[in-house]
């Protein structure tokens, strides 16, 4: 077996993502702190042709040197907006038709690999502060609030680890439908 090349592997150029298909989903980071995990959140949007990414609160914004590090230019491939509050833009995605989906770890969560999708639905993933989590207003406002079942000794994952699973499961599952 032999690994290929990056010029073998076919990825679509910056126009060309910006033509294509969206996968019905949108990222909500809420109030994050590190900016390596923002450009990480923006490559992994990027890999799964996400719709768009809002940015908010205390979270920064593209162009920044630290963002660019870990993003490695999706900050250009994937749409984003700034956002100063998170509640109202909650609501307003679920008025244009998202389900709201907090991952966090609350009573009566669902764990993610129970949970089930819905044909021709569209999804906002909501991904918290590295120390507070989602904050509980968003929380509460959501429709569903998902769990990433963890076995291990820590109480949490990495806010880009977070991302990388949950995107890449609700992906998935969209595949199969």
């Amino acid at each position: 077996m032999r690994k290929l090349k990056n010029n073998e592997l076919e990825r679509l150029n910056i126009e060309e993502f910006k033509q294509a298909e969206k996968t019905p989903i949108v990222i909500v980071l809420d109030n994050i702190r590190s900016l390596n995990n923002i450009g990480s959140v923006f490559r992994t949007a990027d890999a799964f042709l996400i719709e768009k990414i809002y940015l908010c609160g205390i979270t920064a914004k593209p162009p920044h040197k630290d963002i660019q590090k870990t993003a490695l230019g999706a900050t250009d491939s994937v749409a984003w907006e700034y956002v100063n509050e998170t509640l109202p833009l909650i609501e307003q995605l679920k008025s244009n038709g998202y389900k709201t989906l907090a991952v966090e770890q609350a009573e009566n969560a669902t764990f993610l690999n129970d949970f089930k999708i819905t044909q021709n639905q569209k999804y906002a993933l909501i991904f918290g502060n590295e120390v507070k989590g989602v904050a509980q207003d968003v929380v509460t406002a959501s429709d569903v609030v998902l769990e990433i079942p963890q076995y291990g000794t820590k109480h949490s994952l990495n806010i880009s680890v977070s991302a990388g699973v949950v995107v890449w499961d609700l992906w998935s599952k969209l595949l199969d439908k």
